[in-house]
């Protein structure tokens, strides 16, 4: 099970993340929606969020692979950093026109690269991509009126969560962003995972470490809250020496959305491999 929202159920402008000890977010203004316009089928519009990323620099947004691959031919790739995304795609169908015209208003367009090794090693799921902008589009971005200026985020040094280990970060403070449905709802018709499409976040634990993963605890039960479908590559950021690390990206986790998000670590090799043509590292 992905945490991604390829499947949306039934959206409405409500909040999003976990809806336990999650608040808005309306400050981290480098964390985006990812917004794909594909052709009208009769289950699905044209025009929808589908995942979360984040701004690592003026023209490349970071999300999760699966949220860029296996896409129907000919999908186009936008980028949002409304607080609310949803109700800006409702206000822009409302207006009229094309899906073109309803996604240009809602967003900017990118072009979504995916590591070519996802899907291809069961040792590392290489679950990572961006949305590349142009100049132009990257100055789109920076000054859409209502979004707000915005500080790219700050990204791990070479191997950073293994060398702090395991009792350093679970003594640092931790959490999770994105644009996500909310925990399993269970109704007459079995569960529901409702809300979506508000820029939330949450707080969360550390669990573990492994050599591309990292799991964040985020039962209820602990004052946690945590990710759900739609925020998969999402920002999980956790504070060292004082300043946000955006240490992984939300990937996957259990199917209600209650105990566990599991992260891609964005300090190993292979991630920074992906990352190197396209943004400067930190050492």
């Amino acid at each position: 099970m992905t945490a991604t929202a390829a499947v949306l159920f039934t959206v409405s402008p409500a909040s999003a993340i976990n809806s336990y000890n999650a608040t808005p977010a309306p400050e981290r203004t480098e964390v985006g929606a990812l917004v794909v316009l594909t052709d009208p089928t009769p289950t699905r519009p044209a025009v929808r969020w589908s995942c979360t990323g984040t701004m690592i620099s003026a023209t490349v947004f970071l999300t999760a692979a699966h949220c860029i691959d296996n896409r129907p031919a000919g999908t186009r790739f936008f980028v949002s950093r409304s607080q609310n995304v949803q109700a800006d795609i409702d206000a822009s169908y409302a207006i009229g026109g094309t899906p073109e015209q309803v996604a240009q208003r809602v967003g900017v367009e990118g072009v979504g690269i995916f590591d070519p090794g996802f899907g291809h090693d069961q040792a590392d799921s290489h679950d990572i991509a961006i949305v590349q902008f142009t100049p132009a589009q990257a100055t789109a971005l920076a000054n859409w009126p209502g979004w707000g200026a915005f500080t790219p985020a700050t990204l791990p040094g070479h191997n950073q969560l293994s060398i702090l280990g395991g009792r350093a970060l679970d003594a640092l403070p931790w959490q999770v962003m994105g644009y996500g449905t909310q925990e399993a709802v269970r109704g007459p018709g079995g569960q529901t995972h409702p809300g979506g499409g508000v820029r939330m976040k949450a707080p969360l634990a550390f669990n573990a470490l492994n050599d591309t993963w990292l799991r964040l605890a985020m039962n209820e039960s602990r004052d946690l809250g945590g990710a759900c479908y739609g925020d998969s590559g999402g920002p999980n950021f956790v504070t060292i020496g004082g300043k946000l690390i955006l240490a992984g990206t939300t990937i996957t986790g259990d199917v209600p959305c209650y105990a566990t998000n599991v992260v891609y670590r964005t300090d190993t090799d292979s991630a920074r491999a992906f990352l190197s043509p396209y943004v400067s590292l930190p050492s």
